[in-house]
């Protein structure tokens, strides 16, 4: 299984490559980000990073990790600036850079900034259109495409990535899950092994379906990690609703383990819940040292 770290946006852009360059140094596979551009409505005045930025000024800090979005909304960029913008990212990084692509999702921030949310049917035909843009940008240099949402006439993004961009898709619905199987070389999810489980067998249906094997899709998932108590975890991340694992070392790698039994390739840890400043590194370190060690791939 691999180990990796998402910072969240709401801290300075010199915390958050703090924690990269600390990942980076400690063996760490991978550094992810939100795409967010306010907070939730409950705190809309909090700072926000944005994520594109953000993972520009992580690429140039660090030498080994991957790197990537979880997730870029769709709804903010047209898909053709996306693939732009991550080819520009991958000459920083080459080789080292994944595109997370969800449909958008946080009502506040779209009103008021003006960004149409259209309905859920609508948001995944979008994605299912910037998915086939992207991948042709991306790949090839160049797309004309004509969809109903969007239309390029002989576009090109150069210069094209020195490697593959592997594309991730966040979703989780039983039929959005089909863009994952047509599209995605990675998914991701908020979860526990047993909404893993259950969500990742009508994943393999419709990779059945389309003649694709399913082992092709590296699974990825999240939850909150809180040591020791539970009690302990920031009142507004315990009422979230988020997954959490909590305990101490062995507790923590049961619950690992459980993952590793559902078959997910790569566990990301949110530094949501471990404190800050020094706090959060120790954190960090006890968590990919004394508790992901016995799980981690040679």
């Amino acid at each position: 299984m691999r180990f990796s770290v998402w910072p969240i946006n709401q801290q300075p852009i010199y915390e958050i490559l703090e924690v990269a360059k600390h990942a980076d140094s400690t063996g760490w596979d991978g550094i992810w980000m939100a795409d967010h551009l306010m907070g939730t409505r409950e705190r809309t005045e909090v700072p926000l990073v944005e994520c594109l930025t953000a993972l520009s000024a992580i690429a140039v800090n660090i030498s080994r990790l991957r790197i990537g979005s979880l997730v870029v909304s769709n709804t903010f960029r047209h898909p053709a600036l996306l693939a732009k913008c991550f080819a520009s990212i991958e000459t920083i990084a080459p080789s080292r850079v994944v595109l997370g692509l969800g449909t958008g999702w946080q009502e506040n921030e779209h009103h008021a900034l003006g960004i149409g949310l259209p309905d859920a049917p609508t948001r995944l035909e979008m994605l299912e259109e910037a998915c086939q843009v992207i991948r042709d940008l991306l790949d090839r240099g160049r797309s004309s495409f004509s969809g109903k949402h969007y239309r390029l006439n002989e576009a090109v993004t150069l210069p094209k990535p020195s490697s593959r961009v592997p594309l991730l898709l966040g979703l989780k619905g039983d039929y959005s899950l089909r863009l994952v199987a047509r599209f995605a070389d990675a998914w991701n999810l908020w979860a526990t092994p047993e909404i893993l489980s259950r969500r990742d067998e009508i994943l393999c249906k419709y990779c059945e379906n389309d003649g694709r094997d399913n082992r092709e899709i590296s699974r990825t998932a999240q939850a909150l990690v809180v040591f020791d108590e539970p009690e302990s975890v920031d009142p507004r991340w315990a009422a979230s609703g988020l997954p959490l694992i909590t305990g101490g070392n062995a507790e923590l790698q049961d619950h690992l383990g459980a993952f590793a039994e559902v078959g997910l390739d790569e566990f990301i840890v949110p530094d949501f819940s471990l404190g800050s400043g020094a706090q959060k590194l120790e954190l960090l370190d006890r968590f990919f040292e004394d508790v992901a060690r016995p799980f981690q791939r040679d």
